[in-house]
């Protein structure tokens, strides 16, 4: 099939458009935070996961932020919904574009996975707007990362390699982009939960007042940390035993050390260790958060490093 360079082209429109939208959002959050207070814990995200008992229904924001915080917050919001769109658009038409799914290589996976980062981000944000405040701190690798994506991993659409066509795709790196995305968020709210935390340990007289007091309370990202991790962590054990029946129809074992199994099977340990850490005596609070960062670090590096520079069964295609 030829590809349709039309909508290839309307593709990479989308992927511009959906770099400046995020940049713009990101300006948005900074501007929320410049203008904002420091949010009240009461207010906050509660274990049950709606509004403050003390507050009406939707409105767990803190009462106090000024009302031009609060604009550029919703500003920001919407901003970062459109710019999903647009990029979802990405992918969409990319695959009626190739006539098959849109992740066949590192450009389409990297863009798939950021976008489930920020769908995630926005479905947590809209259910609990306190989350608005961190939301400067997860555009900021999102922009970084579609930048990333565009200049180094971009290829021209074509079609699939003959051994990227099976159903598995659709199963196992499916499942991978969705684990790897809910991951992404997960740790970005443990390395918060570190410096929030660090603060909060500090006597009241000598706590920042800066940046760093206008987050969450820790109790609040420990939480969504924990949340998401355990979200994503049967996807990614789904996507791993996926990898391997794929891997014995193919190449005839289920596995073979190969360094994209190898590194893909690590980061479910770290993340299987933090969960194990959450519960266990000791290890709750920041030493779980540390090892959940570790786990965010591994799950990168096995997208660049063992993707790009190590060699592999796996490094025809250039993902998974």
């Amino acid at each position: 099939m030829t590809p349709d360079q039309s909508l290839l082209d309307l593709s990479d429109t989308f992927f511009s458009i959906s770099v400046a939208l995020y940049s713009v959002a990101l300006v948005a959050f900074c501007a929320q935070l410049a203008f904002g207070r420091r949010p009240a814990a009461r207010q906050l995200v509660p274990a049950g996961g709606g509004a403050a008992p003390d507050a009406p229904a939707g409105t767990a924001e803190d009462l106090s932020t000024p009302r031009r915080a609060q604009r550029w917050g919703t500003l920001a919001m919407a901003l970062t919904a459109v710019g999903a769109l647009t990029h979802a658009g990405v992918l969409v038409c990319r695959g009626f574009a190739l006539d098959r799914l849109p992740w066949g290589n590192m450009y389409e996976f990297g863009t798939a996975v950021v976008l489930v980062a920020v769908v995630a981000y926005l479905v947590l944000a809209l259910r609990s707007p306190a989350l608005r405040h961190i939301g400067v701190f997860v555009l900021a690798p999102v922009v970084l990362g579609m930048v990333g994506i565009g200049l180094f991993l971009y290829v021209e659409g074509g079609p699939l390699v003959a051994a990227l066509r099976s159903a598995w795709l659709a199963i196992h790196v499916t499942a991978a982009i969705i684990g790897f995305g809910i991951f992404l968020v997960s740790g970005i709210a443990s390395a918060l939960y570190l410096v929030r935390s660090k603060d909060e340990q500090k006597p009241a007289e000598e706590r920042g007042t800066g940046l760093v007091s206008r987050l969450p309370a820790s109790s609040v990202l420990d939480r969504l940390s924990h949340r998401t991790a355990v979200f994503g962590f049967p996807i990614w054990t789904f996507a791993v035993i996926a990898g391997a029946i794929w891997a014995e129809s193919a190449w005839g074992r289920f596995w073979g050390w190969d360094p994209k199994e190898t590194w893909s099977f690590i980061a479910w340990v770290v993340y299987a260790a933090y969960l194990h850490a959450r519960t266990t005596a000791g290890w709750r609070g920041r030493p779980a958060a540390w090892v959940n960062v570790v786990g965010l670090v591994v799950m990168v590096f096995n997208l660049t490093f063992v993707n790009l520079v190590s060699s592999g069964l796996h490094s025809y295609a250039g993902v998974e």
